[in-house]
């Protein structure tokens, strides 16, 4: 088929490199270059430079508002556009310009967190499984109807960072099925019931609240981990935790237990993986034997 990919960041680029190898992609968009690293130089978004080496066309406007804008992506005459984690809200002139629209691939099983934040809320809300869903984009924020979709379940000390791996590969193979049986496929309205809002991650909401239960408190890191990464001040140091495990234990909300285990509000959770600040990530052993932890963490 004749596609349009439109993606921006890591995630996106397993499903362009699955579609590049069996489909035309007669063009790629994605967002513009952005200021990033210690020289704050204008760095190309990870799907531009996958598209490069793939030797594909690109395109990174700044909107789609435009008439303009909208008759360049006409006129590329595509059979599909698809979506994921573009970034930027598709016109209707633009949902309608492919022959077969655009088809979006979301990180949930939808109506379920609907929105920015897909795998981070399905963690910290502590769902038992998360998944993926081809649907047909509209205009309506992810409210279309799903041609597929395959589930995958949530491990108990699984991270953002572990499913957002497996979920990007999922949604490769679930694409490449459905534009193989495109013409049979249903598209199945989204029930009313169920629906949730992924609200963005705001960083105001990485610090660790110790007061709160034990398996809250592992979700909350867990659905952080890697980024923005929840975090604790050690004395006066303040050290992201990256995973975690809900155990037993009590003692004062802070409390240092044993070596990396933290009392709750209710139980204790066992920090698995934490960072340093300038350091690289590592296990609760490893860290702990270059950081002494006090009676109490804040």
């Amino acid at each position: 088929m004749n596609i349009i990919f439109m993606g921006t960041p890591d995630f996106s680029v397993p499903i362009l490199r699955a579609l590049a190898r069996d489909h035309t992609i007669t063009c790629v968009y994605t967002q513009p270059p952005r200021p990033a690293g210690r020289g704050k130089k204008d760095r190309p978004t990870a799907v531009h430079a996958w598209a490069e080496t793939l030797g594909l066309p690109v395109r990174h406007p700044k909107s789609l508002k435009s008439p303009e804008a909208q008759a360049d992506f006409a006129a590329l005459r595509a059979d599909v556009a698809v979506v994921v984690a573009y970034g930027l809200i598709l016109p209707q002139a633009v949902l309608d310009a492919p022959g077969h629209g655009c088809l979006n691939i979301h990180a949930s099983l939808l109506p379920r967190w609907r929105g920015a934040a897909p795998i981070h809320r399905a963690i910290m809300a502590g769902d038992e499984e998360t998944g993926v869903c081809i649907m047909q984009m509209e205009a309506g924020l992810d409210t279309g109807p799903v041609l597929l979709r395959a589930a995958l379940p949530i491990g108990p000390t699984d991270t953002t960072g572990d499913l957002h791996d497996r979920l990007s590969e999922m949604g490769a193979d679930l694409i490449v099925q459905a534009l193989g049986d495109l013409p049979g496929l249903t598209a199945t309205p989204q029930p009313d019931q169920g629906v949730t809002y992924a609200a963005k991650i705001d960083k105001a909401e990485a610090r660790v609240d110790w007061a709160r239960p034990a398996d809250e408190v592992a979700r909350h890191i867990n659905g952080l981990s890697p980024f923005p990464g929840a975090w604790c001040d050690i004395a006066g140091e303040r050290v992201k935790l990256l995973r975690a495990e809900p155990v037993a234990g009590q003692g004062a909300p802070g409390t240092v237990l044993q070596g990396f285990t933290i009392a709750c509000g209710t139980g204790a959770v066992r920090i698995i993986q934490a960072q340093r600040a300038g350091k690289s990530a590592m296990n609760s052993g490893d860290i702990l034997r270059g950081l002494t932890l006090p009676p109490s963490l804040g």
